[in-house]
């Protein structure tokens, strides 16, 4: 069995404002991705995401793009263990929802971690991680923010 988490909060712009803040690697770039972000997230590409907290650049694999709705992806999941193919992978999937009227409900999970301590120290990293960013996306696209700048760096 592998660790699963979810976390949401809500922003208040339209929806395909909040999923362009995630889509678009200058906005992306602007709140979380402290070091960049390659490439505009869209079904079967790659990019690469880069954080002054995490040094390197690391690989994301977008398997779903459905605009203004869900963003899936795939990248390492940070311990060791591997499943019986070699992969190391989880999934991230990313719902947007409008709600009243104008606002936005952003709820991400990610499961794939294995069930060792290596594998739950990731997961409680990520699920940090994942929070901290729908924080800083919230001070930046309702108040043009940046919650991140000079945190890590």
């Amino acid at each position: 069995m592998t660790l699963k988490f979810e976390v949401s909060g809500r922003v208040n712009r339209p929806v395909d404002e909040v999923f362009d803040a995630v889509a678009n690697p200058a906005k992306l770039s602007g709140y979380f991705t402290t070091g960049g972000a390659s490439g505009r997230l869209e079904t079967g590409v790659q990019v690469y995401w880069d954080f002054h907290d995490f040094p390197g650049a690391f690989p994301v694999q977008v398997v779903e793009v459905e605009p203004n709705k869900r963003i899936v992806l795939q990248w390492d999941a940070d311990a060791p263990e591997t499943d019986d193919s070699g992969s190391n992978y989880t999934t991230v999937i990313m719902r947007f929802e409008p709600i009243d009227g104008d606002r936005t409900l952003v709820s991400i999970s990610e499961e794939g971690f294995r069930r060792t301590p290596a594998g739950e120290k990731a997961s409680y990293m990520n699920c940090q991680g994942w929070m901290q960013m729908l924080c800083a996306m919230k001070a930046y696209v309702e108040h043009g923010i940046n919650l991140r700048d000079g945190m890590f760096k």
